[in-house]
């Protein structure tokens, strides 16, 4: 089954609404709309408005089956993977979390996440209730029942730049490679040509290199795993 989502993209200091179909690993229906739950969080960043929900939840079952525990750094998401690790940044302040998308939701119009009591206060949202944020997903980490991908190993890039014209991207990738000597690759993911520096192998090291690329006047990077 294929549906149309819609999501948004920085690269470059620009932001683009793209629309783009997407396969669906099984999809649920809320209030007679249809959601596509993603078969791979790959690469998935979205930019909108989160919310969080605390007390009248706590202890409650989420679509994951953990029981809702508001001082855990979880969070609901329509459309990830279960057990998604995704970074959440404010971008009304600077601060960042990482949170595991356990349970479903949030199906107010306009929001895209809801975050956990604990999650909310450690990125200074708990007085307004919601905040502006960017979600970077990060994958998945081993747990004590089931080998999955280890959201701190695997292999990250930095995005420097985000393209609709191939030969855009190719140009930049030349570009930035001849004048910084940054090793970098061109892939095309979410409808975009991506322009990436790299790999590291930790998302660790891809903080360093990060900070490293900004220093070197790339900015509005941030990083995928890939």
């Amino acid at each position: 089954m294929l549906l149309i989502f819609s999501l948004v993209l920085q690269g470059c200091g620009r932001k683009t609404v793209v629309f783009k179909p997407q396969k669906c690993s099984y999809t649920y229906r809320v209030k007679g709309k249809t959601y596509c739950v993603r078969k791979s969080s790959s690469g998935y960043v979205e930019v909108g408005i989160a919310s969080w929900y605390g007390p009248g939840f706590h202890g409650k079952r989420t679509a994951s089956g953990e029981f809702y525990n508001m001082y855990k750094l979880t969070a609901a998401h329509k459309t990830l993977p279960l057990g998604t690790y995704v970074k959440v940044i404010n971008l009304e302040n600077g601060k960042s979390v990482v949170v595991k998308i356990n349970d479903r939701g949030p199906f107010v119009p306009g929001r895209i996440i809801d975050l956990s009591y604990a999650a909310a206060k450690r990125i200074g949202m708990l007085k307004k209730g919601t905040a502006k944020v960017k979600l970077i997903a990060l994958g998945k980490r081993v747990d004590h029942h089931y080998r999955q991908e280890n959201y701190e190993r695997g292999r990250f890039y930095v995005q420097v730049g985000a393209f609709k014209n191939k030969l855009n991207a190719y140009r930049f990738r030349y570009k930035i490679q001849k004048k910084l000597g940054v090793r970098t690759k061109v892939v095309r993911l979410e409808g975009y040509y991506r322009v990436l520096a790299g790999p590291v192998f930790s998302y660790s090291a891809a903080k360093v290199y990060r900070k490293k690329l900004k220093k070197l006047g790339l900015k509005g990077s941030f990083i995928l795993r890939y």
